[in-house]
């Protein structure tokens, strides 16, 4: 039997919105989260539309809290201020990204001085502007398209085990060790967050972008841990392809995914496009 989700304790909204590009792009998203079996719940998620330099720009976020709420929450309220208050956001958005990510990481370490606890968390996001799309993650949230109905993962997860990872890790000084599951410093079971002053500079808020164009992209999925420790990406990716309206998409995935056995905190925005 299914374990079935209270819909009241599942928060999900959505909207519909519109971005100038080469070809208008229309598209609708949706988010539901779900604090699950877990005690407190940890996951923050963004969405945002707004003009940037007379350009309108789409900014998507899951944020997936260790150690407490505070960093998911700071990155709700800061990432997206900060990058898009960037000098050169439009211009140059790689770089942009990047040093608003590294920004943001060290004004929220300044913020946490007077903290005891050691808090830290993954940004997963995705930046629409014109005909691209650009994401940048940190940490094991992840980010997967749909195109043409096939599963493209569009962010890799920064775990300790991961080669590239293991290597700058050793090479700052740190290390990693199994405990349970791969640990940086015997810890974190994520390479890369924001936060986690303690293990700085081991564990790093710097962001991998990839950028795609829009066109030939049908849905992205954003989505924390919760979901993916049960559901690969395509398994994903299938459930909702002919699900066209994005909040009961994001529903589905969650219920989903707790049917399924998931133990943490679920949270999920999925973007729809209809290009013309």
């Amino acid at each position: 039997m299914l374990s079935r989700i209270d819909p009241n304790s599942l928060f999900s909204g959505g909207g519909i919105s519109f971005l100038n590009g080469a070809r208008t792009a229309k598209f609708s998203y949706g988010y539901s989260s779900f604090k699950g079996k877990r005690a407190s719940m940890e996951d923050f998620y963004e969405t945002r539309i707004s003009e940037v330099d007379g350009q309108m720009v789409a900014f998507f976020g899951v944020f997936d809290g260790h150690g407490g709420a505070r960093t998911a929450e700071y990155l709700k309220n800061n990432l997206f201020k900060n990058l898009s208050s960037h000098p050169d956001f439009i211009k140059d958005t790689k770089t942009a990204i990047v040093e608003a990510f590294r920004q943001t990481d060290a004004e929220y370490l300044d913020e946490e001085r007077g903290q005891q606890k050691d808090a830290g968390s993954t940004a997963s996001t995705a930046v629409l502007l014109g005909d691209r799309l650009l994401v940048a993650n940190v940490g094991d949230s992840r980010v997967v398209a749909s195109r043409a109905g096939s599963a493209i993962p569009l962010s890799i997860d920064h775990k300790p085990d991961r080669s590239d990872e293991r290597q700058r890790i050793e090479e700052a000084g740190g290390f990693i060790i199994w405990a349970g599951t791969w640990r940086v410093g015997g810890v974190l079971a994520v390479s890369r967050a924001f936060g986690d002053k303690l293990l700085k500079p081991y564990v790093v808020a710097e962001p991998e972008i990839q950028e795609e164009e829009i066109g030939g992209v049908d849905f992205l999925i954003i989505a924390s841990d919760g979901l993916w420790n049960v559901l690969s990406n395509k398994d994903a990716v299938d459930l909702v392809q002919d699900i066209t309206d994005s909040e009961a998409a994001s529903r589905k995935l969650i219920q989903e995914a707790y049917a399924r056995g998931s133990s943490d905190n679920i949270t999920c925005v999925v973007v729809r496009f209809q290009n013309t």
